[in-house]
This record gives C-alpha cells, sequence and structure tokens, in this order.
C-alpha cells in the first residue's frame, strides 16, 4: 500500500480513485495505520472486507487462507474490469506498471486504438485489425 501511496497523486491527476481493499478487520487497519511509519503518508480509503464479498467477486481470494491475494484491480467508469493483475505472495507490485497500465487503458479508449507491447505514453497506438494480427 505504501508503493501506491507515492503514485496516488499521479493516478489522481489520471482521474483514477483508489481504494485498498483488505480482508482485515477495521481494528486491524486501524492499528496498522497508528504503528506503520509507511502508512502515513496513505491519502485513500483503507476497507474492510470481512465477509471477503469483494475479494471474491474481483477473484482474488485464497478460500483456504480466507484472505484476498496481493493484486489490482482496474476497473473502468461504467464499473466493468478492465484489467486484473494478481501477485505471487514473494513478489511485491511495480508500481510505475500501475500507472502505464492505467495510461494504456486510457489512451485505448480516447484513440480507438491498441496499445502495444511496451508502449508508454507518448508512442502511436495501433490499429485493431485482426488482419493484422502478427505483425511487427
Amino acid at each position: 500500500m505504501a508503493a501506491v501511496a507515492a503514485i496516488y497523486p499521479r493516478l489522481k491527476q489520471l482521474g483514477a480513485e483508489v481504494l485498498a481493499i483488505s480482508t482485515d478487520s477495521i481494528y486491524s487497519h486501524k492499528v496498522f495505520r497508528e504503528t506503520s511509519p509507511s502508512m502515513r503518508h496513505v491519502r485513500y480509503p483503507l476497507l474492510s472486507d470481512r465477509n471477503h464479498r469483494i475479494s471474491r467477486t474481483y477473484g482474488v481470494l485464497d478460500e483456504k487462507a480466507g484472505a484476498a491475494i496481493r493484486s489490482t484491480v482496474m476497473v473502468n467508469p461504467e464499473g466493468v474490469i478492465e484489467a486484473k493483475i494478481v501477485y505471487p505472495s514473494e513478489v511485491g507490485r511495480y508500481v510505475p506498471e500501475t500507472v502505464r497500465l492505467l495510461e494504456g487503458l486510457q489512451f485505448a479508449r480516447q484513440t480507438g486504438l491498441g496499445v502495444p507491447a511496451n508502449w508508454v505514453p507518448g508512442l502511436p497506438g495501433i490499429k485493431r485489425d485482426i488482419r493484422r494480427a502478427g505483425e511487427i
């Protein structure tokens, strides 16, 4: 969460709403906020999903552990999940990719173009044409 806090201003600038969702209780969140130095920088809501409804809906609940798997879920303005990245417990997020992914989704929505591999803002998109599949 703290790493996401570092890019939060950019995410807000892009028009995103950020929610941290955890299967921990609100009491656990309160203690975490009060004791973790990195949590002082978090300026977005931390939600408790004790009933697992959100985690299950997003397909990120580890039923055996009873906890959500570390993940990033991007939901478009219409409420449709456009992207979901699930991380193994041994690997943390790479937050610059979160920004690039959001920028790519927004670029595609605004232009109607596809976003090729290794795209970054400023590069052109590609026309979506199944007849051109496999071309470089």
